[in-house]
């Protein structure tokens, strides 16, 4: 935008736009979607929006596809660890069970001790499995967690509207503005819930003092793994398998929404001081795409996007280049006529 203190026009060097392009006007695309229309389809319990389904299938990988990686990975891992089962010292009970476990811990670095590799092909397992098992919970496990938790999003508004009557559409459109912050919320009682769970196990099965027990959870779900205390029982270590594995994503996605939120309200608040201040005579000079000296429409809005940081100054010259190349005729504007040069000019090329 500035450059030494001195505002530079949007487009650097662009003076060969046609004069007419300054004089039009911004105009909706008949043929285009309109934004506010959402289709819905109905179900048993009532009308739903049928797109929202769709939407986080596109954006997230699929789940069924989730569960196969991490079921390959720990039935690769438990069947490796179970063969060398006799190199693993401390703690054991069943060997599968400890083979599982031991998996777990390590894929998710909470690494207790209580289970750990005497042999130099125990200790190599360990090593390619617990960079595989923290590739697979950063690149996969977290992209389900995220697709589980926008699942909730929809039923968490709903909750908050329950006693007013909110159409879909509304419902859809706060969720969709709030998302982050309705993630964090979700993420943050499953956490608190799974915190509960932990130290209840932890206190009636495992026997261990209420402190002990919460000191436990604590250093598990933030994977320090002091390894003082740990589940040391057989059924102890079956609901560790599942849940260590949750509690120790969940908070990683917590940690990762609260940095999003924060991001997002340091962006809302630049686009308010963008549109609050009041506009000078430097702004309409540095927004005069084509320095005809006047500012049109497209122009205001290309330079309040560029100073919201939506959009740069190397993404208008991209734009403009491929104006420039369908624009066959050069006459400014774009019409059925210069797509059907174009495609005949292709078809000469070819």
């Amino acid at each position: 935008m500035a450059c030494n203190g001195v505002r530079q026009p949007l487009l650097l060097g662009r003076t060969d736009l046609n004069p007419q392009m300054s004089r039009k006007r911004i105009r909706r695309c008949k043929s285009a979607p309109l934004a506010e229309y959402v289709p819905f389809q109905k179900s048993g319990i009532g009308s739903a929006p049928a797109q929202t389904n769709a939407l986080f299938g596109n954006i997230h990988p699929n789940i069924f596809k989730v569960f196969m990686f991490l079921a390959f990975y720990l039935s690769a891992a438990t069947i490796c660890f179970y063969i060398v089962r006799n190199h693993l010292t401390g703690k054991k009970t069943n060997g599968v069970l400890d083979a599982v476990y031991f998996c777990i811990v390590t894929m998710t670095t909470v690494g207790y001790g209580d289970l750990v590799p005497s042999s130099k092909a125990a200790k190599l397992l360990a090593c390619a499995f617990v960079f595989a098992g923290m590739a697979l919970v950063c690149l996969i496990l977290s992209k389900a967690a995220d697709y589980l938790v926008e699942k909730q999003e929809i039923l968490l508004v709903r909750a908050l509207h329950m006693r007013k009557k909110v159409s879909d559409i509304k419902i859809l459109k706060e969720a969709e503005i709030n998302r982050t912050k309705y993630k964090c919320i979700v993420v943050f009682v499953i956490l608190v819930l799974l915190v509960i769970a932990g130290t209840v196990f932890l206190f009636t099965v495992e026997k261990l003092d209420l402190v002990d027990a919460f000191y436990c959870v604590c250093s598990t779900i933030t994977t320090l793994g002091y390894g003082d205390k740990s589940f040391s029982t057989e059924g102890g270590r079956v609901f560790a398998v599942f849940w260590i594995l949750l509690s120790t994503l969940c908070l990683a996605q917590f940690f990762l929404y609260i940095a999003e939120l924060r991001t997002e309200n340091r962006q809302r608040e630049l686009v308010k001081w963008v549109l609050t201040r009041k506009v000078t005579n430097v702004d309409l000079e540095a927004a005069d795409l084509d320095d005809n000296g006047t500012v049109d429409a497209a122009e205001f809005v290309l330079y309040k996007l560029q100073e919201m940081g939506k959009i740069s100054q190397d993404d208008i010259s991209l734009f403009i280049d491929e104006f420039d190349q369908l624009d066959v005729d050069q006459s400014g504007t774009l019409s059925p006529s210069d797509f059907l040069l174009a495609q005949s000019s292709e078809i000469v090329q070819k």
